[in-house]
């Protein structure tokens, strides 16, 4: 399996266990490979199951978009892994994969990567005024604003967040 991969796809790395295999590609080669897999007689991997984002905080490449493609005629699955920079951006695989849709939509508004000729790159999880993207690693877990409802005014009020902590003594000296 791993000659027939080695010689059809520009691959980067490639993971082979028991369990999984794994291939990482480049994002120039992402639109090759994926439909090399899926139309490709030795592969047939018709079938995208997910596409996940992940946050790789404090690394060069920080974040990685990982395809889980599954094999209906070979009961096989793969999952292919695209690592970018934070400024980075992949090409959407909407015109292979129809049910990309969604699930690149998905990632760009929690995690804010950006799909190129993507054809409704819109928020679909938070609200259209919402700023930042929630599941970055350096998003606040409090957020920027709150939201209330005020009885008085009988509206929503969106204020800015104010955390108040009294300061703590911590004795170091276990009392058992």
């Amino acid at each position: 399996m791993i000659t027939l991969f080695k010689k059809t796809l520009p691959i980067i790395l490639f993971q082979n266990s028991v369990e999984e295999n794994i291939l990482v590609v480049s994002s120039n080669n992402l639109q090759f490979s994926l439909t090399c897999l899926k139309k490709h007689i030795g592969y047939n991997y018709k079938m995208l199951t997910y596409i996940a984002g992940l946050d790789l905080y404090g690394l060069l490449y920080r974040f990685c978009v990982v395809y889980d493609l599954l094999s209906l005629t070979y009961n096989t699955r793969i999952r292919i892994k695209v690592y970018l920079t934070e400024t980075g951006s992949v090409d959407s695989i909407t015109n292979i994969y129809l049910n990309s849709n969604w699930w690149e939509r998905e990632i760009w508004d929690l995690f804010g990567i950006y799909f190129e000729n993507h054809p409704d790159l819109r928020r679909i999880l938070t609200d259209y005024g919402f700023e930042g993207f929630p599941l970055r690693k350096d998003f606040p877990l409090y957020g920027y604003v709150e939201l209330r409802y005020d009885e008085t005014k009988k509206n929503i009020v969106v204020e800015p967040i104010e955390l108040s902590q009294n300061f703590r003594f911590f004795e170091f000296e276990t009392p058992w």
